[in-house]
């Protein structure tokens, strides 16, 4: 008896991809987490040895604040890969496939621009002004040396001089790695599809609670 020829499984190769780029803004976690310190110190000072209503009214305001202080300073952040781009803001979540994302525009704030017209701000990237001063005086300082290099050395040493090319605050150096990643994925079939936007419930709803409770306290007093 014969039996049927077996044809051997060929593993599927997945898509060649790369782990997520992560974009935060090292000074706001670590003001954040500075103002968890001094609210977590004096909130449950105040639990173990306020009298009366003082240890609900500090409950409620730990339940109202410290949502709030995660929200804008820890919790931002840009996840970027081949097929998307992800913001977490400190309300919403907003997921959009490179090929939705029209443009990256930086001013007093960054913000990215989808094909319908819709406008998110990027919170995890601030813009800094004082960092863009930096960066043009340290760029100042580099063409004076580039300068100077090309007097006693030709043109061959002011070239290696300024081959580093011009000098951006961080921020402005994250936005340019972002309009590359979209020139190079915009196009990818696999990088197409919908804007999703999601909010973020688990920091809205104790914010919330914490409000509401607090307000009854305090009418009540």
């Amino acid at each position: 008896m014969t039996t049927p020829d077996q044809q051997p499984t060929v593993p599927e190769t997945p898509d060649p991809q790369f782990k997520d780029r992560v974009y935060r803004s090292p000074s706001g976690i670590a003001g954040g987490v500075l103002l968890l310190a001094i609210a977590g110190w004096l909130g449950i000072d105040a639990l173990v040895t306020g009298e009366g209503r003082a240890p609900w009214v500090s409950l409620a305001a730990l339940l109202f604040l410290v949502p709030l202080v995660l929200a804008f300073t820890v919790r931002p952040a840009v996840y970027a890969n081949e097929q998307r781009l992800r913001i977490r803001n400190p309300f919403r979540v907003i997921v959009l496939p490179w090929g939705t994302v029209e443009a990256f525009r930086s001013g007093y704030s960054n913000e990215v621009l989808d094909k319908v017209g819709a406008k998110y701000q990027v919170w995890a990237v601030p813009v800094s002004l004082r960092g863009r001063k930096r960066a043009a005086r340290r760029e100042a300082r580099g063409e004076a040396r580039g300068a100077a290099a090309a007097a006693r050395g030709g043109q061959q040493h002011h070239a290696a001089a300024v081959a580093t090319g011009p000098v951006r605050a961080a921020g402005d150096q994250i936005m340019e790695e972002l309009r590359e990643l979209l020139d190079a994925r915009g196009k990818d079939p696999r990088a197409q599809g919908e804007v999703s936007v999601r909010w973020a419930y688990e920091i809205v709803a104790p914010a919330v609670a914490g409000a509401v409770l607090l307000a009854i306290l305090l009418a009540v007093g």
